[in-house]
């Protein structure tokens, strides 16, 4: 529960900049948002991964 924790807390501090670029147009924090997007992205790869992982060795372990 760790992980989802920590998406949700990335995910919520994004909001400012979600707010300034759609309902003002603030093209810098466009480019914020795009960059947090490809650390959102590593960091479901990452989440992905360790599913994976834990699944495994539970397999292993029966």
């Amino acid at each position: 529960m760790k992980r989802l924790e920590e998406l949700r807390a990335y995910l919520d501090s994004l909001e400012s900049d979600f707010r300034k670029f759609y309902d003002k147009g603030n093209n810098a924090a466009g480019t914020r948002i795009r960059k947090a997007m490809q650390q959102i992205k590593k960091m479901a790869s990452e989440i992905r991964n360790e599913i994976q992982a834990i699944r495994k060795q539970n397999k292993e372990n029966k």
